[in-house]
């Protein structure tokens, strides 16, 4: 998966579904960013939430498994090589169903953060989307519904103090671009999604957003 990402890095950085939106808006505002903030950016992806928070005038770390993504530590969500309690809030946007154990990188993140964890994913829709997922994407594991979440963070000693649902529109084809090895993969992904596809040719979907404060 990390050589993977690694290729689709530019991708990432470029994606306006991951640059911008009222689901990253609300994932900053969570973090209570300000001047001196520590703050880690896990599975950054093409760095926007970290980009947002130094903005913000927090002191941002990113991390990421697949070094093309250039973070500032190469590293898995699930074991993240840092001290216990460095950071004054953790943050995860659109990137926990690659997970392979999410509810082990909840327990990572909430084990170094100081006080807060915020993180954003897609939430559980249907069997029918997952596979969808998996067809276009193989590195993807699974998306989680809201009980699951909340159960992720109150294993790892965090008080869920916030749930916000955002409901998105992923422009179909640069989804499917963004992913795809081949047209055969394209065109099932096509047929899966059929339902979900609004008259302007973008998929429906609702992201979760947590915010949990350490106990």
């Amino acid at each position: 998966m990390t050589d993977t990402w690694s290729v689709r890095a530019e991708a990432m950085r470029q994606s306006p579904t991951h640059r911008a939106g009222a689901d990253l808006d609300v994932v900053v505002v969570w973090c209570e960013p300000g001047e001196g903030v520590r703050a880690l950016d896990v599975a950054t992806g093409g760095g926007h939430v970290a980009r947002r928070l130094r903005e913000a005038g927090c002191v941002a770390v990113s991390l990421d498994p697949a070094p093309g993504m250039e973070p500032d530590v190469v590293a898995r969500a699930e074991e993240l090589p840092l001290e216990d309690s460095s950071f004054d809030v953790v943050a995860c946007r659109i990137a926990a169903h690659h997970f392979q154990d999410v509810e082990q990188a909840v327990r990572e993140m909430a084990r170094v953060t100081r006080d807060r964890v915020v993180v954003q994913d897609n939430l559980y829709v249907s069997e029918r989307l997952e596979e969808a997922e998996r067809v276009r994407d193989p590195s993807h594991v699974r998306c989680y519904t809201e009980q699951e979440w909340v159960g992720f963070f109150e294993s790892a000693g965090l008080h869920v103090e916030a749930v916000a649902l955002v409901r998105r529109k992923l422009p179909l084809e640069p989804w499917i671009e963004r992913a795809i090895a081949g047209p055969e993969a394209a065109e099932r992904v096509r047929e899966l999604t059929a339902d979900l596809v609004d008259d302007e040719g973008n998929v429906r979907s609702t992201a979760i957003i947590l915010k949990g404060r350490k106990r």
